[in-house]
């Protein structure tokens, strides 16, 4: 993935011609990406390290379901997703908003589709082409790409410190840019292990916590035996007064699936809390309880109870395997089954790990970043994307919030190297719009 970004040495600067602003970028994910492109656009040849052997893995593997860029709903409505940080998020995505990300898909011959759900996604579903257009336009603007360079801070000097298989390397740059993701799926290369760098600097870091993940429930034998990994299509969830439609997938150790990851947050918050946390599940969101129990009422009775189920309920064996879980005592009337089966109470006993979630809550802090995405403090440290404390659910939000935020701290680079007197060379440099 790295053949169209030189990963060569830099060769010796002529002193005769004036130098650009040296820029590294910690972390070659969407976020550091996005970052380059703009200071490319910009007229600068940023370095991208990355401690990974290959660039953007996470990317890559979020995009073998299907690449979900963005979403299509009105801008007020999206900014919503992101809780208690859309505020701090909001001016970078009006800045570049999900038609900008649509455009910028484009500009790498990757046109883009809005499917039903109005998720975006690009027309061949795959993030590879993609990110390869994307690295070659990075290559042919001058930037240069270090792989297997896992960041260890600062030098007694300032200069960036960096372990390789070839031994340290230090790289001192006008500017920096982290992008180091956040904590989950560590395997792909982010493992929030930063974090100790930046509060040795005194820098406040929120706790990492995982974010769309999955959530553990104590199935019965039968169950987890029977349908681990089968789909329960077209339910709907509900957790604390919220409700979500969508689907889901048994697990031997509990649920996955867009709709619980779309609760996640809030059944994470109250099971660290009160150690479970109470979910209901509609089996029959698109019938009312009274259209079901009348339903209930007219099947014949020679039906056994679980003919009853499935001809009169419509429940498929997965659906019923669900009631069961949740029923206790069977219901004496129709009435009392179609409720049950319109929200089957089910306990959460706890979620799953960092290493198996989509994404993470926590990073640097917000009160540690200006609004330019500079760390208060550090003259010319910039950080980005996941690494920032915000979580979204999935749905193209976590993607949008990363380039966006990215080319925000693209921008208070450019910005900064305008405004600082600096040396000769930065003065003499003339930055492109």
């Amino acid at each position: 993935m790295s053949a169209n970004l030189s990963s060569s040495p830099p060769s010796t600067p002529d002193p005769s011609v004036p130098q650009r602003p040296l820029v590294a970028i910690i972390g070659a994910g969407p976020a550091g990406l996005m970052a380059a492109d703009r200071l490319v656009q910009a007229g600068l040849a940023p370095v991208l390290f990355d401690r990974m052997p290959a660039p953007a893995r996470k990317f890559l593997m979020a995009g073998r379901g299907g690449l979900n860029l963005t979403h299509s709903e009105p801008l007020d409505l999206f900014l919503t997703r992101y809780g208690a940080a859309a505020a701090h998020l909001a001016p970078a995505i009006r800045a570049f908003p999900p038609d900008a990300v649509r455009a910028f898909a484009q500009e790498l011959g990757e046109p883009t589709f809005t499917g039903s759900s109005g998720r975006v996604f690009p027309q061949s579903f795959k993030a590879s082409p993609m990110l390869r257009a994307w690295l070659r336009r990075l290559g042919a603007g001058g930037a240069t790409l270090r792989l297997r360079h896992h960041w260890a801070g600062w030098t007694s000097e300032g200069a960036l410190a960096f372990q390789t298989p070839d031994g340290p390397v230090e790289m001192v740059a006008d500017a920096t840019i982290l992008a180091l993701g956040g904590a989950s799926w560590p395997r792909l290369g982010a493992n929030g292990g930063w974090a100790a760098l930046l509060k040795a600097q005194g820098l406040e870091v929120a706790p990492f916590a995982p974010a769309n993940m999955g959530v553990r429930l104590a199935w019965s034998e039968h169950l987890r035996t029977r349908f681990a990994g089968t789909p329960v299509k077209r339910i709907a969830l509900s957790c604390a007064g919220v409700r979500v439609r969508g689907e889901a997938v048994i697990t031997a150790e509990g649920l996955e699936g867009g709709a619980v990851y779309a609760l996640s947050s809030r059944i994470r918050d109250l099971v660290t809390e009160a150690g479970t946390a109470s979910i209901q599940m509609d089996l029959r969101p698109d019938l009312d309880a009274a259209h079901l129990a009348a339903r209930l009422t007219a099947a014949p009775a020679k039906l056994s109870f679980a003919e009853r189920l499935r001809k009169a309920g419509g429940l498929s064996p997965v659906q019923a395997g669900l009631l069961r879980e949740g029923m206790g005592e069977r219901p004496h009337t129709a009435e009392a089954l179609a409720h049950l089966i319109k929200a089957v109470p089910l306990t959460v006993t706890g979620v799953c790990g960092l290493e198996r979630a989509i994404s993470s809550a926590g990073g640097l802090a917000w009160s540690q970043v200006g609004a330019d995405y500079g760390v208060r403090g550090h003259d010319g440290l910039f950080a980005c994307g996941e690494m920032l404390d915000w979580e979204a659910p999935t749905g193209g939000y976590l993607l949008q919030a990363c380039l966006a935020t990215g080319r925000a701290a693209a921008e208070g680079i450019i910005a900064y190297l305008r405004a600082d007197p600096g040396e000769k060379d930065r003065k003499s440099f003339e930055f492109r719009s």
